[in-house]
């Protein structure tokens, strides 16, 4: 088999929550590897520094729209805006997302709303706008970041497992309704990564238990995701669809 079944070389991706975290790390992971970079996120200034180091070295073009993922309507925004500066999307990772624990009995209308619509709701909005330019071209990636918390959970992580569940569910129905035109689409369950949002959230204590629950004994570093994105972006993966891949360091074995 070629060696070069991981060359993107020629393709497009677009990479939401890219400025930083696993995003950042997935972005440059795929230029690296000669795909046209696209990322979105909350925060120009991060978006900007962000770009130039994922596009540093790679001789790759890219881009960047400021966009919310808890406004539907930016999602529409965001991809009308990548199609126009990029000409087309053949990958796209759905990696921006968010966490607000509550006790179930404590489950605000408010945070339930906001984290359904960054979690899930704008990865729907988003697959839907893109996948017809897929379909016109007969090839397409989609790639869904879950989290193992959709397998397993813990406390307070009503909403975010919730969520996180209900994306192996969608790439699993919409595998199907793409399948006949060459497009892919799964999911990646990333377990314990040393990134911001459970840095924030998480206590010492946490953290340790985390990393002790692994079959590795650690956490996961950003740049450790690189390979599992490639593998389902690329035509390595050509044949992989309707699945979710557990990225979790041996979490869910133990």
């Amino acid at each position: 088999m070629s060696s070069n079944i991981f060359d993107l070389t020629g393709k497009i991706a677009l990479v939401t929550g890219g400025s930083k975290g696993l995003g950042k790390s997935m972005a440059r992971g795929l230029a690296e590897a000669g795909a046209d970079v696209f990322i979105s996120s909350r925060n120009e200034a991060e978006l900007a520094a962000a770009l130039a180091e994922i596009l540093a070295g790679t001789g790759r073009r890219g881009g960047y729209a400021v966009a919310d993922a808890a406004d539907r309507s930016a999602m529409r925004i965001l991809a009308q805006t990548a199609l126009n500066q990029m000409g087309r999307v053949d990958i796209l990772v759905n990696n921006a997302g968010t966490n607000a624990p509550q006790a179930i009995d404590e489950v605000t209308d408010e945070v339930w709303d906001r984290v359904l619509e960054v979690n899930l709701s704008s990865v729907m909005a988003l697959t839907r706008e893109l996948v017809p330019q897929m379909k016109e071209r007969r090839w397409g990636r989609v790639i869904h970041i879950s989290s193992i918390l959709g397998q397993v959970s813990k406390e307070k992580r009503n909403i975010y497992s919730a969520t996180k569940s209900a994306l192996f569910g969608l790439a699993r129905a919409s595998a199907i309704d793409l399948g006949p035109f060459g497009i892919t689409v799964n999911c990646i369950a990333p377990g314990p990564f040393l990134t911001d949002l459970p840095m924030n959230l998480l206590s010492d204590s946490e953290k340790q238990a985390f990393a002790d629950h692994t079959a590795l004994g650690r956490w996961g570093q950003p740049h450790e995701l690189i390979g599992p994105c490639l593998l389902l972006a690329s035509p390595a993966g050509c044949y992989i669809t309707g699945q979710v891949l557990f990225v979790d360091g041996g979490f869910i074995a133990r």
